[in-house]
């Protein structure tokens, strides 16, 4: 979580005294424009050991473990392909881009190592936008490869596109105008609705056995319901990103392993199923996921402890949003919300501040010792503050990992609950 300044330092400075000299044009230009500033490298290395873990299962299983037809194993392969290509050009883009944040004041300071050295640096903020823009490139390109002009998914896929492309939109701008907390749950019901005005797919919900004899039916048709739940599902995801966050690598930590959870899910689903619209459904899913991964992969370089730039809200609604489009259109929103089981608690323990019966301040962070360099739990109704008045106090970039592996423990959980309730519960 960052303080952030948005004011020109020319506009604010005050005018010179006479005595003191007056610096040029170019020394102006110069100060403001970021043209000076040297990105920390990408720790490549962190990132080969989360992505070996996390990716390793999915391609057992695609490539090995299920029969997974040609057909539909082709473009998913090919997809593979774009998101690495994806990868590569979101981590060239990165320095680029942060320069340009710069030169508008698009910066932050690190709250959470204030009265240190690196709590004074200038960090480039909102650099979720270079995620957002690539992703959107690569899904665009995509088509190409897979999408004939009569597909019956290609409305579907574009619906989706322009949700995540009007949520990156007002993400952006969230950043730039900071946007209050209520306009902010707003935002995702608007960048749903070209996905809400396209869906054809079914509005039905399978009632589990238990309560089969007590309901009367095993398949319930909501209608137009159906569509709010689907508004209110993305509502939750785009902004249960935005307030489990305020650690350096949280906000796409918890993506990446979401995603990868998403995508093992996805093909195994695929490799059970005879069902050939069920599995365009799960590929359709693949297919966005891939690249969300990719690209959040190559903004996790550089946004690890310690983070060399901020991802905004503009990453945090977009990655969001993602998910939640593939949940919806993969059919699968159920276990989606099981992967999300600690953004769940996390929006549990902050329901009294969002709505306003316990104050909230602006930034719901830990106490920040400079002399140990280590975290204690704040009163806030979070789940890092409530983690940490747990578990005792620990250092941001150990916190950072046992929340991450929580994350982990939640998405196999879910696949551990799905495996034992198959059969019985649906």
């Amino acid at each position: 979580m960052a303080a952030r300044k948005r004011t020109s330092s020319l506009a604010n400075s005050a005018k010179p005294a006479p005595s003191e000299p007056v610096p040029s044009p170019a020394e102006q230009k110069a100060t403001v424009s970021g043209e000076d500033f040297r990105l920390a490298p990408p720790k490549l290395g962190v990132i080969f050991v989360i992505s070996s873990l996390l990716c390793s299962i999915y391609l057992y299983l695609l490539c090995f473990h299920y029969n997974v037809d040609n057909e539909l194993k082709r473009p998913i392969l090919i997809n593979a392909g774009l998101s690495l290509v994806g990868f590569f050009v979101t981590l060239k883009l990165i320095p680029v881009a942060a320069r340009y944040v710069l030169r508008r004041n698009m910066f932050g300071f690190d709250i959470n190592k204030r009265g240190t050295r690196q709590g004074e640096v200038k960090v480039p903020e909102s650099l979720g936008i270079v995620v957002g823009i690539v992703f959107l490139i690569v899904a665009i390109v995509f088509q190409f490869f897979n999408f004939t002009e009569d597909s019956v998914w290609l409305v579907e896929y574009n619906a989706a596109l322009a949700s995540i492309c009007f949520m990156i939109l007002l993400g952006f701008v969230d950043d730039v105008l900071d946007v209050p907390w209520r306009v902010k749950l707003l935002l995702p019901s608007f960048a749903t609705l070209p996905l809400l005005m396209a869906y054809a797919g079914h509005t039905t919900i399978v009632i589990p056995k238990p309560l089969v004899s007590y309901v009367g039916l095993e398949v319930l048709d909501l209608g137009r319901i159906y569509k709010l739940y689907m508004a209110l599902l993305a509502v939750f995801c785009t902004n249960s990103i935005n307030i489990h966050a305020g650690l350096n690598g949280l906000e796409i930590g918890q993506t990446v392993v979401i995603a990868a959870a998403i995508l093992i899910h996805n093909v195994m689903q695929i490799g059970a199923s005879i069902d050939t619209e069920y599995h365009q459904a799960h590929a359709f899913s693949i297919y966005l996921t891939q690249p969300l991964m990719a690209t959040s992969l190559a903004m996790l370089a550089y946004n690890w402890y310690p983070s060399a730039v901020f991802v905004g809200d503009t990453y945090t609604v977009f990655a969001g949003m993602t998910m939640a489009v593939v949940g919806i259109l993969g059919h699968f929103s159920e276990t989606l919300l099981i992967f999300f089981l600690p953004q769940v608690l996390n929006f549990l323990l902050s329901l009294p501040q969002l709505a306003g019966i316990v104050k909230c301040p602006r930034h719901r962070l830990p106490k920040f010792d400079p002399a140990t360099g280590l975290l204690t739990g704040a009163k806030d109704g979070t789940l890092v503050n409530v983690y940490l008045r747990i578990f005792g106090r620990k250092s941001e970039k150990s916190l950072c990992i046992h929340l991450l592996v929580f994350q982990g423990l939640a998405c196999a959980f879910c696949f551990m609950l799905r495996h034992f309730l198959a059969g019985w519960y649906k």
